[in-house]
């Protein structure tokens, strides 16, 4: 069978991939590990999935212009990042903009009224199918951070400039931040 879609490089078209099974490998606390037979390209193969229930992601903005951000330690890069306000979904179902809402005073000790949808990503197309909304808070109104008992997060004030020189320098790489940040200058930033 032939794939009949739009074949500009010259190359034969491909059958397309079929899975054949998906097993379950590990259930972790945020994420489940599988390992996926297919049929690609004619051959089988074993391919990893990862499956993420999803998360939500705020860029918060001051009356003054500033995003807040969080700086945390992330174990699997062994340092700490810095990043906008973001967490999963408490369950699959949940709205992404509710997460939003708690995750933003979770996080930073602020709140709004009113949240604005910005973008969606998926985060790692290749492997994972975790995909993420992000929104942006104005007029923050002071709370207070309600941090799990192991989370150490530091909030800080940065302008909108200083983050996309640390995107386009390297310093900053977190890929939900640098897609939010750019997507919020692009939309926001006045000439």
């Amino acid at each position: 069978m032939e794939n009949k879609q739009n074949n500009t490089s010259g190359k034969k078209a491909v059958d397309p991939v079929v899975r054949l099974d998906r097993q379950l490998k590990y259930t972790g606390t945020i994420l489940k590990i599988y390992e996926d037979t297919v049929i690609a390209n004619g051959h089988e193969a074993h391919w990893d999935f990862i499956h993420h229930d999803g998360a939500a992601a705020v860029v918060p903005v001051t009356d003054q212009g500033k995003i807040l951000m969080v700086r945390q330690f992330r174990n699997a890069l062994n340092r700490e990042t810095l990043e906008i306000p973001a967490g999963k979904l408490d369950d699959p179902n949940e709205p992404k903009i509710e997460c939003a809402y708690r995750e933003l005073e979770e996080e930073t000790g602020y709140r709004c009224d009113h949240l604005e949808y910005l973008m969606s990503m998926n985060t790692t197309v290749a492997f994972c199918d975790e995909a993420i909304d992000i929104f942006v808070a104005r007029n923050l109104i002071p709370s207070r951070q309600h941090l799990d008992e192991d989370e150490i997060i530091y909030v800080e004030e940065w302008e909108l400039a200083d983050l996309e020189e640390m995107i386009y320098t390297g310093k900053l790489t977190d890929a939900k931040t640098t897609a939010a940040i750019l997507a919020y200058a692009r939309k926001y930033k006045r000439s």
